[in-house]
């Protein structure tokens, strides 16, 4: 293990704190913590092998730490260093998810929180957010889908080998996959993509799960489970102020998905930065870290970031979420 790494196999961040909690239902859960007080963010990961709350934000919780906030960075199951026990696993997709993050916003005492996730993250954050809507403050959801309100129409080859094929265990595997979501090469580690690897291989079964009951053809033809995850007429009806970030390099869905999606989105503020892809946290941390900080404690955005974050300039921007 590289000198890089702590005890349980995490890159080592300034401020972080890697905890356990037990949840309602039984399981055991891991999340970064970052920041003592303030308003609490939860922040959610993506879904490609190895994908952690700290992989994906460990350039951004810092910073609304240091800004304030009281961050949260949760392991979905199937991910991280969460619970691999077979109980546990998440069996109904993003079912399962949408069920852990209720019991971990429960148990963690957060009445009201703002939220952001990126890709598989985006989807649960949206999935969170028009079942509980009371309990947030406003949502930021990085390049993903927004349920049936409005599908992802476009991808690139083989989205699905990106997330549970494409990885055969090996550091070179891990690092292609990488690729896909950060478009910046020196980004990507050697303690990235060993953290990863770790993460991957732990939960290897459970991550399979997930995948396969997201293919599963009786999960959606459920009634019950189907309307839990349907956005139409949901999201859309809600005031909660939100915005996307959708990177112009996206290497998974090409930036005509984020047009139509904007297209179907009219109360949402959309930001296409530059020289970013799939992973704009990663790609652009200063940027989209001070986006998401104004956001967040404004709930508007300045127009100067605005403009760095390149706010869309496919429809006037939203007077109620950026300062024209």
């Amino acid at each position: 293990m590289s000198s890089g790494l702590t005890s349980e196999g995490l890159i080592a961040v300034e401020g972080g704190q890697s905890r356990f909690v037990r949840l309602a239902g039984g399981a055991r859960a891991h999340y970064m913590s970052f920041g003592r007080d303030g308003v609490p963010v939860v922040l959610l990961h993506g879904g490609i092998a190895g994908s952690s709350g700290l992989a994906g934000f460990r350039s951004t919780a810092p910073a609304l730490a240091d800004a304030g906030f009281q961050v949260f960075c949760p392991d979905f199951p199937g991910f991280g260093l969460a619970d691999t026990r077979p109980q546990y696993w998440p069996t109904l997709g993003n079912i399962s998810h949408l069920q852990f993050l209720h019991e971990f916003a429960d148990v963690m005492c957060l009445d009201r929180f703002h939220i952001c996730g990126n890709s598989l993250g985006c989807m649960n954050a949206v999935y969170y957010t028009v079942n509980h809507p009371e309990r947030i403050l406003s949502y930021a959801v990085i390049a993903g889908p927004f349920g049936d309100l409005a599908p992802v129409r476009q991808r690139h080859a083989n989205p699905g080998k990106s997330r549970k094929d494409g990885w055969d265990g090996t550091l070179e595997s891990m690092r292609r996959l990488m690729r896909m979501i950060v478009n910046h090469d020196e980004l990507i580690t050697d303690e990235v993509l060993e953290m990863r690897v770790l993460a991957a291989s732990t939960q290897a079964e459970s991550f399979r799960a997930f995948w396969d009951a997201q293919d599963s053809p009786s999960v959606p033809r459920d009634p019950n489970l189907r309307a839990v995850v349907s956005t139409a007429g949901r999201l859309d009806k809600l005031d909660l102020p939100g915005i996307y970030i959708y990177g112009k390099a996206d290497r998974i869905y090409p930036l005509e998905t984020g047009h139509e999606q904007e297209d179907l989105l009219p109360g949402v503020q959309v930001f296409y930065p530059e020289d970013c892809g799939h992973q704009a946290q990663t790609d652009q941390p200063e940027i989209v870290n001070q986006l998401l900080i104004e956001f967040f404690a404004n709930g508007k955005v300045s127009y100067e970031t605005a403009v760095r974050a390149g706010v869309s300039d496919r429809r006037p921007p939203l007077p109620h979420l950026v300062a024209v």
